[in-house]
């Protein structure tokens, strides 16, 4: 292949000494044409292209298309892009390790050999999911909820420890580390990748993806990275390209500073705010403008983290010297420094001032006119400005869930700690977390939270009795630098305690409620909050009895816990009195920028240095977990959390030819928005769903169900979760919350589960209909893995998030979307109808694909619907059944 591009392009760089091989995006200039108005993150994919160029899976053709790119800022291309590396966190971890020991199973039945199972790209799996807030509020919430967490999880913990040791390129943190996204962004990224091949050092791109849609964090460091479901990123370590179209590039201009007392926090809701209206679902967002000079790096990673939030695949931020400032003060290796300024430099990836790349198209953001907000009460997008909060949660008390009762009566309780006898009103804050990767990467706004309730305590303020408040950092050295500063006495005063390093509320793992409080909400039919410093807000999320979720910056949660109540004002109205009776207001203890930026100062490398030298080795508990050296594992039969997954059980060496779909039934009929957290929940198992019948049927007692992501290695809690969310509303059985549909033609009710099975039983296919956006959200690989075990060949909707649509075809599952003005209401379907879908052996990309609807009256209705099968390699995926299955049937034939 000599004279390809990716011969041409061959250069070296020499940095302090080290000769590093690179691909020069300035040689292959010569013959693509002029490249330097590309956007940075579109130079990235460029040389990922360049460097994998092998005139099969990426074509001259290929990296041209990203040159011409810059013609009308748009492509319809299909690309094969290999990333560096993969992420993953333990819920989405443990069911892909869970596959790759089944592959091997089949494999092994098949006839070839297990070893060749391994990843070939390096994985960092990140325990961070497990730990719950079971205790909170004093000084022993940590050890306890860390011992806790490891009696839960000693089966999945088991299994990991083997994975750890019988994969190669496969890394574990274990737990009680950190959120994988904070590790990611304060040690294990780079920004320029460099290793040997071939005899060479080679220097590269750091690129990844991740099995959690806030894997974007890491674009803050100039770090291409998004989330994939944890299919696809099992294909990629096994050495598949992830399939994509080159991307739209969004380009927001930052101009001008935040304004005193406006945090990183209200500056993402504004950003995400803008972006949701603008739309940029599938797009890249690029961040550039002369604003970015004096936005920090956490500030960035807090903009970049909330990215599925806008909807976009990543929101980039280029290598400049404010990456460099943080590589340094998170102790990044001198000669690391260098390479990645020399090659973001000799690249054309390093952001000058006035830079002005072609974008897509463009918006801007003066940040002096940011505003103190949250968002609420259950979309990320939807920002209220903190004086409109009250009049924002009196609509949400309106709404059709709460059926419009308005004036609930305040009920009153006993406090279990205290014994004092309380009211519990409409709007309390029942939960006050300072909470996820999203703002806890950030020392300004946690610096900003302890000095807060430093000035709340020396004022006597105190949190209000019902609210249950947390801090889960994550990483370490967030409380290094609070313990420096002197703040931690004053957070624990207050009630937030640390409890665990870990994604904790943002991801449904807030623990219980206490039971007085519970009881109070039940028996109120109470609407009440949380506040959390997270970016996921969705109904049922956070905890099946708190209606309404609020995200805001960590200051602004502790002000919550100390006002306890969604309908005060923090802006004009008191949170409290001091000793002599006068009001005290938000205005009164909100820390000043010299002193937060003080505080920030005492944030040092060393402090980076310490937490991350013994990054993999783990507790005592977690170092004495005894496994086996076997390259298979030892199933249990008897275990509840890790089975071996029926998905390859039938398959063999080649696939069969594809099916028509015939006389479909529909299972649930879904409205807009509807998310992979309804589809496939987060959060507790309720003791009468299908899952909690299963634990109990097995001995499980109700105090040790633990949540629906630590089973996620269990294929049969995890179906039996589907659908199962409480919030969740199928259309076919109105006015009924929870997973409940109807059996036709019996039109009896039952849970979906249930009712799957007994399609199953009777030979019958079955549909999903929905409305807009449906899978948005989090990247669960169960909200495709779920429909597909119980039966589900064909989902059609008005619109799909991008992770979900690609996880149902690596599942199997015919993705289709109405054409352009038919919806399920223009259509009235009821549910009854049979469905049909024809000519699947001759299916292509982006075609035209018939569906016939049957009514129950007899009469027909045939759609031309769109196939979102959007490239070549996808439909190889389907036509194999599934992407594993492909890759299964490329490792034997090698």
């Amino acid at each position: 292949m000599s004279n390809t591009l990716r011969e041409i392009s061959q250069d070296t760089l020499n940095v302090d000494g080290q000769t590093y091989h690179i691909f020069s995006l300035v040689k292959a200039a010569a013959k693509l044409g002029d490249i330097d108005r590309l956007p940075k993150s579109m130079k990235v994919l460029l040389e990922n292209l360049l460097r994998w160029q092998d005139g099969d899976s990426v074509t001259e053709e290929d990296i041209q298309a990203i040159a011409d790119w810059l013609k009308d800022a748009h492509a319809d291309r299909e690309i094969a892009y290999r990333p560096a590396r993969v992420l993953m966190q333990d819920f989405t971890g443990v069911p892909a390790v869970v596959d790759l020991a089944a592959m091997r199973e089949a494999v092994k039945r098949l006839g070839g050999d297990v070893a060749k199972v391994n990843p070939l790209s390096p994985v960092d799996l990140v325990i961070d999911h497990s730990v719950t807030v079971d205790r909170f509020g004093d000084d022993n919430a940590f050890e306890e909820n860390v011992q806790l967490e490891m009696e839960r999880n000693h089966e999945r913990y088991v299994f990991l420890r083997w994975g750890q040791k019988a994969f190669n390129r496969f890394s574990v943190v274990p737990p009680g580390t950190g959120i994988c996204h904070q590790v990611n962004l304060e040690y294990l990224g780079k920004s320029v990748w460099h290793e040997e091949q071939n005899g060479r050092e080679v220097a590269f791109p750091d690129t990844l993806v991740g099995t959690d849609s806030h894997t974007t964090m890491i674009n803050a460091l100039g770090v291409l990275g998004w989330g994939v479901g944890g299919i696809e990123a099992e294909a990629a370590m096994l050495g598949q390209p992830v399939s994509m179209l080159i991307p739209d590039v969004v380009g927001f201009k930052l101009t001008g500073k935040l304004k005193p007392g406006i945090t990183a926090t209200d500056l993402v809701l504004s950003v995400t705010q803008m972006l949701r209206k603008h739309g940029v679902v599938g797009k890249f967002v690029e961040f550039y403008g002369d604003g970015l000079k004096d936005l920090p790096l956490a500030d960035r990673a807090t903009i970049a983290n909330m990215a599925p939030e806008y909807g976009a695949t990543c929101g980039f931020f280029p290598v400049d010297g404010v990456t460099l400032e943080y590589m340094r003060l998170t102790g990044r290796s001198d000669q690391q420094v260098a390479l990645v300024e020399a090659y973001a430099r000799a690249q054309g990836m390093w952001r000058h001032p006035g830079d002005e790349p072609v974008f897509t198209s463009s918006l801007s953001l003066d940040m002096g006119e940011v505003e103190s907000s949250l968002a609420g009460p259950k979309r990320p997008q939807d920002r209220v400005a903190l004086g409109d909060v009250p009049a924002a949660f009196r609509a949400s008390n309106e709404l059709e869930v709460n059926h419009a009762q308005k004036d609930r009566q305040a009920v009153s309780y006993r406090d279990a700690r205290s014994g004092q006898q309380y009211q519990l009103e409409d709007g309390a804050v029942v939960i006050a977390a300072i909470t996820s990767c999203t703002n806890t990467s950030n020392p300004s706004v946690l610096m900003a939270a302890g000095l807060l309730a430093k000035k709340a305590a020396a004022l006597g303020l105190q949190r209000k009795p019902w609210v249950k408040a947390s801090l889960a950092p994550g990483s370490k050295v967030v409380s290094d630098y609070l313990a420096t500063a002197g703040l931690t006495p004053y957070l624990d005063r207050l009630g937030f305690n640390l409890v665990g390093y870990g994604c904790t509320t943002c991801i449904g793992n807030s623990g219980p409620l206490p039971e007085e409080i519970e009881n109070a909400i039940r028996q109120g039919d109470l609407t009440v909050g949380a506040v959390l410093s997270g970016n996921r807000n969705f109904e049922g999320r956070i905890h099946p009895y708190v209606k309404t979720n609020w995200l805001a910056s960590p200051p602004l949660v502790v002000a919550y816990a100390l006002s306890g109540n969604m309908k005060l004002n923090l802006q004009t109205d008191p949170l409290g009195e001091d000793a002599s009776g006068r009001p005290i207001y938000l205005k009164d203890i909100w820390p000043s920028p010299e002193e937060i930026a003080a505080a920030v100062q005492m944030v040092s490398t060393e402090m980076f240095h310490k937490e991350y030298a013994e990054v993999f080795a783990g507790t005592p508990e977690w170092q004495q977990i005894q496994v086996s050296e076997a390259a298979t594992y030892s199933w249990d039969n008897d275990s509840t959390y890790i089975r071996l997954s029926p998905f390859f059980d039938t398959m063999a060496k080649e696939p069969e030819p594809v099916e028509d779909i015939k006389g479909a039934r529909i299972l649930a009929m879904l409205g807009d928005s509807v998310t992979t957290d309804h589809i496939s929940p987060a959060g507790s198992i309720k003791a009468e769903s299908p899952a909690g019948r299963y634990l109990l049927d097995r001995g499980v007692e109700r105090t040790d169900f633990n949540s629906y992501g630590s089973r996620r290695g269990n294929h049969e809690v995890m179906m039996r979760g589907t659908f199962a969310n409480i919030r969740i509303r199928n259309e076919m059985v109105p006015g009924v919350e929870g997973g409940i549909t109807r059996h036709i033609p019996s039109n009896e009710q039952l849970a979906i589960y249930d009712a799957a099975m007994r399609y199953r039983e009777e030979g019958i296919p079955l549909a999903i209909i929905a409305g807009k956006e449906y899978g948005s959200g989090s990247s669960r690989d169960w909200a495709a893995k779920g429909p597909r075990l119980q039966g589900v060949r064909v989902v059609i909707a008005e619109s799909f998030e991008r992770i979900h649509r690609s996880n149902l075809i690596g599942m199997g599952i015919l993705p289709l979307e109405f054409p352009q003005g038919v919806t399920r209401k223009t259509l009235k379907l009821t549910g009854d109808e049979l469905i049909d879908v024809a000519d699947l052996q001759q299916l292509k990309p982006g075609t035209t694909v018939k569906v016939t609807l049957t009514r129950a009256d007899g009469s027909k209705d045939v759609l031309d619907t769109r196939c979102r099968i959007d490239t070549g390699n996808e439909l190889t995926y389907y036509q194999n059944d599934g992407i594993l299955h492909y890759v299964i049937r490329n490792m034997l034939r090698d």
